[in-house]
């Protein structure tokens, strides 16, 4: 028994570090991507290019050093790093250097429980695709993040409209609606940084394409759209955002409609897990206990 689970474990590793080691090579040869970008892909580039989390690693250093520089030149994962960390909305911990860091530690650790599990050294090299678990983690910070500011958005495009619609502008509505407002939600941290870029001098387009280069939102890039375009063509900016958040309403109700349809299909998942073995353990159970007692009784 325990050769037979061995087999199926040597097999998953197999599996997984073949897919590593083809995720690593594909990051590897990739080529460099075009000068041709959109100005919102150089804006990005731009953006994260203002971390200087790297700086500090000395070429000349110590091992640990050497190997992260190492890893960012060969696999580009500079630019990568800071932006998932400019996504999480750039707090103090993980820096982009505490997420290389454990990266390289959390695929020494599956390295090491290769080999103490196998105790074949030639699949050690297997643990490597531990490098890319924590990713996993950001990713999901990332989406729990954008889903905090997508459940206060649509709300504040109508409170926009009609602050707007009062007779401010659009930065001035942004600020009264930061002002009255009492619980500091993401979307609202990432608007005051919008706010503040605007007041140390720049331009209120860049202010708006960063603040939708963070969130990595289409519909708040969308809203910023909206708002670049009623600023350039002289549109009416109030009839564009009512549009939008009845577009939005619209979207969110078939959202909604969408998953409920689906829950019927999840639901069951459990029900031949756990509910149907019960049943028929309940009905068959006496039955079972009459044939194994000397037959049915009638």
């Amino acid at each position: 028994m325990s050769n037979q689970v061995m087999q199926y474990l040597l097999l998953a590793v197999g599996i997984l570090g073949s897919i590593a080691c083809y995720t690593a090579a594909h990051r590897l040869f990739a080529p460099a991507p075009p000068e041709s970008a959109t100005d919102l892909t150089r804006l990005a580039k731009k953006e994260v290019g203002t971390s200087t989390a790297f700086s500090s690693l000395n070429p000349h250093g110590g091992l640990l050093d050497r190997l992260d520089l190492f890893l960012l030149r060969t696999f580009h994962l500079d630019a990568r790093l800071e932006e998932m960390h400019m996504m999480l909305g750039r707090p103090l911990k993980p820096t982009p250097l505490d997420m290389l860091h454990m990266k390289e530690i959390v695929a020494a650790l599956f390295m090491g429980l290769i080999y103490l599990g196998t105790g074949m050294p030639a699949l050690a090299p297997f643990g490597l695709i531990g490098f890319f678990v924590p990713d996993l983690l950001f990713n999901s910070r990332i989406r729990k993040r954008q889903a905090d500011i997508m459940r206060s958005f649509p709300t504040f495009v109508d409170l926009a409209a009609l602050t707007i619609e009062a007779g401010l502008d659009y930065m001035s509505a942004i600020e009264r609606i930061l002002k009255n407002s009492k619980a500091k939600s993401e979307l609202e941290n990432e608007l005051q940084k919008m706010i503040n870029e605007v007041q140390l001098g720049y331009s209120r387009r860049d202010a708006l394409t960063r603040f939708a280069v963070r969130t990595g939102l289409q519909e708040i890039r969308s809203f910023v759209g909206l708002i670049i375009q009623s600023d350039e063509l002289g549109t009416s900016l109030v009839d564009l955002l009512r549009a939008y958040a009845a577009d939005m309403r619209f979207r969110r109700l078939n959202r909604a409609e969408k998953l409920a349809a689906q829950a019927s299909t999840k639901m069951l998942i459990p029900l031949f897990i756990f509910i149907f073995p019960t049943v028929f353990i309940m009905m068959l159970a006496p039955m079972m206990k009459s044939l194994l007692s000397g037959g049915l009784g009638f």
